[in-house]
């Protein structure tokens, strides 16, 4: 079960379970469109074909959600095993202006970022519309109360609810090493946990020391959470072994370094208007350009078919998995 957060390459992390899931023809809690009508709470009745008298479980769980264990239970298995992965919330914040700056009211109302950031409070209004993207995004997507005010009591029973609940917390700064400790935790093969960066943006904004303050402490419930989980990922670095991390890691850029120069047209990721698969063509969310990947066209069909599920955004992989797991409706579709 990953919990899939905002803003924290969550999408590059839902790639690799898909093509894990996909060559295993492993069976995907799916949403009956693109997320399980976030922002609202999860709820077991928002999978599709899910029927709570017959008890049917599932092998993944990992599309967009505002998580909720009692209803998370429901459909998956009791031995389950759950991670998330979370960012500083400074960045976050810089990432989730750029990319919902025309969806939540805070964001709209204050125009530019360094407005926003200067007196935020000005321009957030509890529960006016998406102004979860605007304040501790990372508690309001594990469910709890974004506007709560902070008090350190709430925070560490916030995070001791999390540390009981997810067996892996991984961290976006650091995810090359993230991969390792996933791969570690389920016993998977190197490949399984080679990706391409997905979902990217073209361009991001510098943040001065005063800008990260001021995010973090508007960010308080995020910040100690993040601070928290910053800790006690190291500690499993630690633990795992600080040298065999460095050759772990090390092994796996080389694959993808290796992989990269086998699949892509180019080793940097280009515009959608460059990309003249439809399949491959990410989602442009409002004026941010988002960028994809292009894959060799003279390969052979086998290896082509892996490159392609390596850069198929997530949108698109879940139609693809939606009509495998739903032949006949989508046959029926179809004119």
């Amino acid at each position: 079960m990953f919990l899939k957060t905002h803003k924290t390459a969550g999408s590059t992390i839902l790639n690799l379970l898909h093509r894990y899931g996909d060559r295993n023809r492993l069976n995907f809690a799916l949403p009956f469109r693109h997320q399980f009508k976030y922002p609202n709470l999860f709820h077991s009745r928002s999978v599709k074909g899910f029927i709570a008298s017959t008890r049917q479980q599932y092998d993944i769980l990992c599309h967009h959600m505002r998580f909720h264990l009692p209803e998370v239970q429901k459909v998956m298995p009791s031995d389950s095993f759950y991670f998330t992965i979370i960012r500083d919330p400074a960045k976050m914040a810089e990432s989730a202006f750029s990319y919902y700056r025309f969806v939540s009211s805070a964001f709209k109302r204050a125009r530019q970022f360094k407005a926003f950031v200067s007196n935020p409070s000005r321009y957030y209004h509890q529960r006016a519309r998406s102004n979860q993207f605007a304040r501790n995004l990372l508690s309001f997507d594990l469910g709890y109360n974004p506007d709560a005010p902070f008090t350190e009591a709430l925070a560490k029973a916030q995070v001791r609810e999390v540390e009981k609940t997810f067996n892996l917390v991984l961290l976006t700064e650091n995810f090359d090493e993230s991969m390792i400790l996933l791969k570690e935790e389920l016993c998977w093969e190197l490949d399984d946990v080679v990706t391409f960066k997905l979902n990217m943006r073209g361009a991001s904004v510098p943040l001065e020391q005063r800008d990260v303050d001021q995010l973090r402490a508007w960010n308080a419930l995020d910040w100690y959470l993040y601070s928290h989980f910053n800790r006690t990922f190291w500690e499993k670095v630690e633990s795992f072994g600080k040298v065999k991390m460095d050759n772990e890691v090390r092994k796996l850029r080389e694959r993808r370094q290796q992989l990269s120069e086998l699949c892509l047209e180019r080793l940097v990721p280009v515009g959608a208007e460059d990309i003249k698969e439809e399949l491959l063509k990410p989602y442009q969310a409002g004026q941010e350009k988002i960028l994809g990947w292009a894959v060799r066209k003279n390969l052979p069909p086998y290896v082509r078919t892996d490159c392609v599920k390596m850069v198929t955004p997530e949108l698109q992989y879940m139609e693809l998995l939606d009509a495998r797991q739903f032949p006949v409706r989508h046959k029926m579709r179809q004119p």
